[in-house]
């Protein structure tokens, strides 16, 4: 077994991709949220969390239905990584919004949070998951600049890779 999960949730298949490829740069088990995999919570060193962003910044349906167990569970320890998609053209005000929404549920959870990416090479005019001008984990937008996903998870993933246990 991994000591670090990859917990997803997926509409379209784009953020299941992502969190495959994340996966097997990782070597990390891959879950998907709407199983309620509410035991890897604490059989987990390492967390990473995967959404895509809906409506008006909200987060994918599944993690909808699983947040409030991430809000219970006992993170103190942990390492925490959260990546998010989302559509910077059609959705600019709310770019990521479900990403930051799971970082409002887990950063007083005792847990180190890791993953900040720079945003100057997005293009996007609010989002709930920028905090001291960074984006709080790894953005993606297939729609619109998804020929940067590949480079984007790669150095992420070297990012990370140090502060994982």
């Amino acid at each position: 077994m991994s000591k670090t999960a990859i917990i997803y949730g997926s509409t379209t298949g784009n953020t299941e991709n992502a969190a495959n490829q994340l996966a097997g740069l990782l070597e990390a088990d891959i879950i998907d949220v709407s199983t309620k995999p509410e035991e890897a919570l604490t059989k987990y060193e390492n967390l990473i969390f995967g959404t895509s962003t809906w409506g008006a910044g909200d987060l994918q349906d599944d993690w909808e239905d699983f947040i409030s167990n991430v809000e219970s569970a006992d993170l103190s320890g942990k390492v925490v990584a959260i990546f998010g998609l989302g559509d910077s053209s059609s959705n600019p005000d709310t770019f990521v919004g479900g990403m930051g929404s799971i970082y409002e549920v887990v950063k007083d959870k005792g847990c180190k949070i890791v993953g900040s990416v720079e945003t100057e090479s997005y293009d996007f005019d609010e989002s709930t998951a920028v905090l001291d001008g960074k984006f709080i984990g790894l953005a993606l937008d297939e729609e619109n600049q998804g020929d940067l996903s590949d480079e984007r998870i790669t150095r992420w993933v070297e990012q990370i890779s140090k502060d994982l246990h």
